[in-house]
């Protein structure tokens, strides 16, 4: 009988100990052991996670699940099938970006769990908790009773243990194109928000915010929450509960169905993350985002070329010239019929103006709007469909003049496609569109979706229109086009997977400045977007305005920061193509300042946060590639302070010839905002500078390697 039992014995325990690790690794450590993700199921089955950060809960227990449409709720009666854990670590390159070399090291949970009702549903859930934060999502594996799945609402908590200082905009469904506001936590009001009475669209249905939002605790402690890899899936806002400081997810619907999400299974949501760090500089350093998303499907992108741009787009939004060329609808097809407005901006005589002044400047783009037909019924006109038309030029753009001349002073055009917003008429001629750029070798194109989207019901962050973005996106990578979107859907770091999506806006960007009723964008507004906004990705923010007051256009507008500033932002906010955005006339009448656009780099291979508070100040430093050189820029509010550069991360045993670009004595942003102090100097790692930056102002640094 011994040897009978004791083989049974051993087998019996082997089985035991395998099954009971398979389900006891419910938790999950970053590299550096500071944070932790804690998971479990409550006594109704409910998954749940707690997050600490420094031995101290940062995110106690909170709720995962979905409600369904056909099906009972997927938020309960879950047991846990089995887990696992793992570890991964690779350094990738980005073939641009604010570095060369990524680390993407992280530890994992994979949670799988089954419904222990009639339906087994099953549903995991996979936890990546790196150094600098953790990121979630949802995975539903193949399954029986669980084929096509239509989500009303995601149930995501974000359970906060501390009143947190949030710097947030409300969880618009349309745009995000709003100043960021600055409170408690508890004190966020959505409900009671002024919106800006210039904004095209807006919508504004939940007491929410919109990612990232980003919040400075007590003990110094920085949270921000977003999202990675959004893609067939509507975005996420966070809707606000004031009294249990608690976030909740709230997917963005649609007026034309009464679900939020259609998929089928098998299928992955986004990750939702928490960039989590114990200095605002370390949340700008944060690769959490681009490293949740899966690399470079794509291949080569060498085609596509970093660069600084000019173009015909600042002297419309100041009413210098038009985008429209005054051309009329007759028997349904738009006609010259000798009644233009003589104000066109994108005539074939100004676009070569600007390639000229760019070849000069070494600035290799020239962005174009305005060129094509349609311009006369773009906005307004409740019925868009149809009237951009994405091949054919105003009589006075010549298209084969203006791509050839551009050709031979070494510049490249970039296109411009305008929507409306108008998704169908777009569909219809994207294949038209880019082969037209491939043709003449353009390989930018600045998208455009002003306007209530149509088909009427959509809004711009739901699922059709995150699908809209993407497909547009990916199509274009088989011309050879590189994307920059404008009214877009958020960036979830998707250049890594797609890195012919380069830039996009996504924020209230500088055209706010020229023509906002309510007097554009304060000297906060930036220093806040460095640690928000920016964490999602590049941003096409259009720096350079150099003639801040420009009284000759328009007397109540101006640029709300010092010309210092506006050079700084070459640095500070990052973009593969950076657009000297003001008038080539205002350019040549200021060669000195001028000259760090020309110098300025804008395809990095390191990059420094030296110092910064969310909403104060921030200093960035960036190594370009493929020179040896170094730019540092920096900007602040609209209180006064001084800066300390200490200059340790330049290379040892190397000079630099440094140009300083700072605010006069007496500059400000709105008395005094164009004077500015030119300097020179040797600058080596042991060198320390200390800078005084004016309210609203900056300074920027080149540093040439000798």
């Amino acid at each position: 009988m011994r040897f009978v039992f004791k083989p049974l014995l051993i087998i019996f325990l082997t089985v035991l100990i395998s099954c009971q690790n398979e389900v006891v690794e419910k938790s999950v450590t970053s590299p550096n052991s500071e944070l932790i993700v804690e998971f479990n199921i409550n006594e109704s089955g409910q998954p749940q996670y707690t997050v600490s950060f420094n031995g101290k809960i940062v995110v106690k227990p909170s709720l995962l699940g979905f409600d369904v449409k056909y099906q009972k709720a997927l938020d309960k009666d879950f047991t846990i099938v089995k887990t696992s854990t793992r570890s991964f670590n690779e350094t990738w390159q980005m073939p641009w970006g604010e570095q060369l070399n990524v680390e993407n090291y992280y530890n994992e949970l994979k949670v799988e769990l089954e419904e222990s009702s009639e339906l087994k549903r099953k549903l995991n859930i996979v936890f990546r908790v790196y150094d600098d934060g953790i990121g979630f999502r949802y995975e539903f594996p193949e399954q029986d009773n669980l084929k096509d799945i239509y989500i009303t609402e995601e149930h995501t908590n974000f359970n906060l243990t501390e009143d947190y200082k949030t710097f947030w905009i409300p969880g618009d469904w349309d745009i995000y194109e709003h100043l960021y506001s600055t409170t408690k936590l508890s004190e966020i009001d959505t409900e009671n928000y002024k919106v800006n009475s210039a904004l095209a669209q807006t919508s504004i249905p939940n007491k929410a915010v919109n990612t990232p939002v980003t919040m400075v605790g007590s003990d110094g402690t920085h949270l921000s929450f977003h999202e990675a890899g959004l893609l067939n899936y509507s975005g996420m806002t966070l809707g606000v509960d004031a009294n249990e400081l608690s976030l909740k997810s709230i997917l963005v619907g649609s007026d034309n169905r009464d679900y939020k999400v259609k998929q089928t299974v098998p299928f992955n949501t986004p990750w939702r993350t928490i960039q989590i760090t114990k200095s605002g500089p370390e949340l700008i350093e944060s690769n959490l985002i681009v490293n949740l998303n899966e690399p470079n499907k794509i291949g080569d992108v060498s085609w596509f070329t970093p660069m600084k741009y000019t173009g015909v787009w600042w002297e419309m939004h100041l009413g210098k010239s038009s985008w429209d060329y005054g051309m009329e609808k007759v028997n349904g097809k738009w006609t010259d019929t000798g009644k233009a407005h003589g104000k066109h901006g994108a005539t074939t005589e100004n676009v070569k103006r600007f390639i000229d002044f760019s070849s000069k400047n070494n600035i290799k783009g020239v962005l174009v709007e305005g060129w094509n037909t349609g311009w006369e019924e773009w906005i307004g006109f409740e019925d868009r469909e149809g009237v951009f038309d994405f091949v054919t030029p105003y009589p006075d753009y010549d298209l084969d003049e203006v791509t050839k001349y551009a050709k031979e002073k070494g510049v490249e055009i970039i296109m411009h496609h305008e929507t409306s917003a108008a998704t169908q008429t777009y569909e219809k001629q994207q294949d038209t569109a880019y082969a037209l750029m491939k043709k003449y070798g353009m390989h930018a194109v600045k998208s455009g979706y002003v306007g209530k989207i149509i088909p009427k019901g959509e809004y711009h962050h739901g699922q059709y229109m995150v699908n809209q973005y993407n497909e547009a996106a990916i199509k274009a990578a088989n011309y050879q086009v590189a994307v920059n979107a404008h009214e877009p859907i958020k960036a979830t770091g998707l250049r890594r997977t797609y890195p012919n999506i380069i830039s996009r806006e996504g924020l209230r960007g500088q055209e706010f400045n020229a023509w906002s009723p309510d007097g554009g964008n304060p000297p906060e507004h930036l220093p806040i977007v460095a640690f928000t906004r920016m964490l999602a990705g590049p941003i096409d923010f259009t720096p350079g305005i150099f003639n801040i007051k420009f009284d000759e256009y328009r007397k109540t507008n101006q640029v709300n920061t010092t010309l210092a500033q506006q050079l700084a932002l070459y640095v500070v906010i990052y973009s593969p193509m950076q657009m000297a955005a003001d008038l080539v006339e205002h350019y040549e009448a200021n060669p000195e300042p001028l000259q760090f656009i020309k110098d300025v780099g804008v395809d990095w291979e390191k990059t420094t946060v030296l110092n910064g508070e969310v909403g104060d100040f921030v200093t960035i430093a960036r190594k370009e590639r493929n020179t040896e050189n170094w730019f540092v820029g920096s900007i602040t509010d609209e209180n006064s302070r001084e800066i300390t550069v200490d200059f340790k991360f330049l290379d040892e045993g190397a000079t630099y010839n440094a140009v300083i670009y700072k605010d006069g004595n007496d500059a400000h942003w709105n008395d005094n905002p164009t004077a500015i102090d030119i300097e020179k100097q040797t600058i080596t790692k042991d060198s320390k500078l200390t800078i005084k930056l004016a309210e609203g102002g900056g300074f920027a640094i080149s540093l040439l390697k000798q």
